[in-house]
């Protein structure tokens, strides 16, 4: 069943926002769900996406992306109105939210699209929300906004310091665990090394922190064996069993390498799709000469 894009904007440089068609995804999403999504035909490529937020009554999600490889690109050059073949999900078990009392959440550039719905809940169950967002460059940060209205306080870094503090996130969410009394839970979500090194600063402080992991995935039903981390010292598979994790007990290392194991290949397919779509028309235009 086609799932047609009913709306379609940019929120920053290659950082795109959706949302679709899928009143029985809609109705059932959780915080913290994804989907995985096949463009076109039967051989697409399937990527994992968070549901950003889910309107049951308009029937439709909400998806945010980052153009990177292929698939990505090709989303992003879609328009209102457009189909989406394929949209498999929700996946994976939703976020635990309870009133933990004073909650840190912390996002990393896209990481802030699936943090957004966490947030929303942990709000409504009562918690104090400290925000931390970062991201390269004050173009690259998004929802800021919408974190601001949810937010008891909110800190904003970014690298070359062209909005709010120049720092990592690390910087501020090391401040805030030092804090008395120190903060309950912290969820991270963004780059994998992001996380790493947030869940150091927090196992510092004998903190609580659950991160939600980006792992690569194919089908989203635990066969394929494409998203197996290693927790607690045992494989597990982030599309079933997450995708979140207590950071403290994920090898960090080890799911980098994964990670890193076919970026050559999705730099190629990026750029053979560049190409291709530069050349779309050039055959009509050379007729015409």
């Amino acid at each position: 069943m086609p799932h047609k894009i009913v709306s379609k904007s940019q929120l920053s440089d290659d950082v795109f926002t959706a949302d679709v068609e899928a009143p029985l995804i809609a109705r059932a999403a959780k915080p913290g769900q994804f989907v995985i999504i096949a463009i076109s035909s039967e051989y697409s490529e399937r990527i994992p996406l968070t549901i950003a937020e889910a309107d049951p009554q308009k029937g439709t999600i909400n998806i945010i992306w980052q153009r990177v490889g292929k698939t990505t690109s090709e989303l992003a050059d879609m328009k209102t109105g457009d189909q989406i073949t394929n949209i498999v999900g929700p996946l994976g078990r939703p976020t635990h939210i309870e009133n933990f009392g004073t909650v840190v959440c912390v996002g990393g550039g896209i990481g802030n699209a699936p943090l957004l719905p966490i947030t929303k809940g942990l709000k409504k169950a009562g918690n104090k929300i400290i925000s931390i967002l970062g991201a390269r460059t004050k173009m690259l940060l998004i929802l800021e906004e919408e974190f601001a209205a949810l937010s008891d306080e909110l800190i904003i870094t970014t690298d070359d310091g062209s909005h709010g503090r120049k720092a990592l996130v690390t910087e501020p969410l090391k401040e805030v665990c030092q804090r008395q009394p120190k903060p309950n839970q912290v969820f991270a979500i963004g780059p994998a090394v992001m996380m790493k090194f947030c869940c150091g600063v927090t196992k510092q402080f004998d903190i609580p922190t659950q991160v939600s992991l980006n792992t690569i995935m194919v089908d989203g039903t635990g066969m394929c064996g494409g998203c197996r981390i290693e927790f607690d010292g045992r494989p597990q598979f982030v599309c079933v069993d997450g995708p979140e994790f207590d950071g403290h007990k994920v090898n960090f290392d080890l799911m980098i390498k994964r990670l890193n194991a076919y970026k050559n290949a999705e730099q190629k397919m990026s750029e053979i799709y560049k190409e291709h779509r530069c050349k779309i028309g050039l055959d009509k235009t050379s007729d015409k000469q």
